[in-house]
């Protein structure tokens, strides 16, 4: 429009040229400025594109790992191939476990354990309720030798697990006259009764991997942490015949715990504690 303008304008023929040069200029200087931002414009597009399919795959991967959670998934090898590792002798590493005890008026507690602590091992787990910290207690306190409390009361087990290799220790014991036994790879080292007898074991309390507990999940006192490692911590409601413990001692049987069973998404560490893959009979 301003070129029409100009060249109908009465103007000196040069100055009218010098106009239209200059105007030609500006119009293709407009036009590189056009074609730059429409550049930018497609760039700064292709940018956003790239990053939101960048941001929408990292959501999307968090999603999934969540549903993995949500469903139980393990990042080891199967839910239960791995072991919690206490190294230190602190009040502070202990594992957790989710799920609580019904009431109780039989129970067998197994587990695998190594530990080469001197002295004692510690406590390689402990059951609390309100009103009563020693509920269930595993402990080698000291030079003590190992003992098992229920209800506060206490009976020595005549088990030897401090040399640093890996050991299958169950512990059974009913209500009905204290009787309890305890087994080491096993076998049966030991019998007896008249412990806690006609005592429920009461429900809904913490239980606590590598800890003492002087209060309902706390308290610990150092000189009584495990030391070590710890797997396959199961819980039956019943006593679990000898065959049934041989046949889990010698891996001959994959039997989970009834009322708490070695899973992944059902045991948490805390302090340093940490959650380590291993196959504790192939270890062994």
């Amino acid at each position: 429009q301003l070129r029409a303008n100009v060249s109908n304008a009465g103007l000196p023929g040069d100055f009218r040229e010098v106009l239209q040069q200059r105007l030609g200029e500006l119009e293709r200087q407009l036009l590189r400025k056009v074609a730059e931002l429409e550049d930018e414009k497609s760039l700064l597009h292709n940018e956003t594109s790239a990053h939101r399919q960048k941001t929408e795959s990292t959501l999307n991967a968090l999603l999934q790992r969540v549903t993995e959670l949500e469903r139980g998934n393990s990042a080891f090898k199967s839910p239960d191939a791995f072991k919690v590792s206490l190294p230190l002798r602190t009040n502070y590493l202990y594992g957790k476990i989710k799920k609580t005890l019904p009431e109780l008026y039989a129970f067998t507690i197994c587990l695998w354990l190594r530990s080469s602590a001197s002295p004692g091992i510690g406590t390689p787990f402990s059951y609390a309720v309100p009103g009563q910290a020693n509920e269930i207690v595993l402990i080698e306190w000291g030079n003590n030798p190992i003992e098992l409390l229920i209800n506060d009361k206490v009976a020595q087990l005549p088990l030897f697990v401090s040399d640093g290799k890996w050991h299958h220790i169950c512990v059974t014991w009913t209500t009905r006259d204290g009787m309890w036994e305890a087994f080491q790879d096993g076998e049966k080292l030991g019998t007896g009764e008249n412990l806690a007898p006609w005592h429920p074991i009461k429900p809904g309390g913490v239980l606590i991997l590598g800890q003492e507990q002087d209060t309902v999940g706390g308290r610990f006192d150092a000189t009584q942490a495990f030391v070590g490692e710890l797997s396959q911590f199961n819980i039956w409601d019943r006593v679990l015949r000898a065959q049934e413990i041989v046949n889990i001692a010698n891996c001959s049987t994959n039997m989970p715990g009834n009322i708490i069973p070695w899973v992944d998404n059902n045991v948490d560490v805390f302090g340093g504690a940490s959650k380590w893959p291993v196959e504790t009979c192939e270890e062994r």
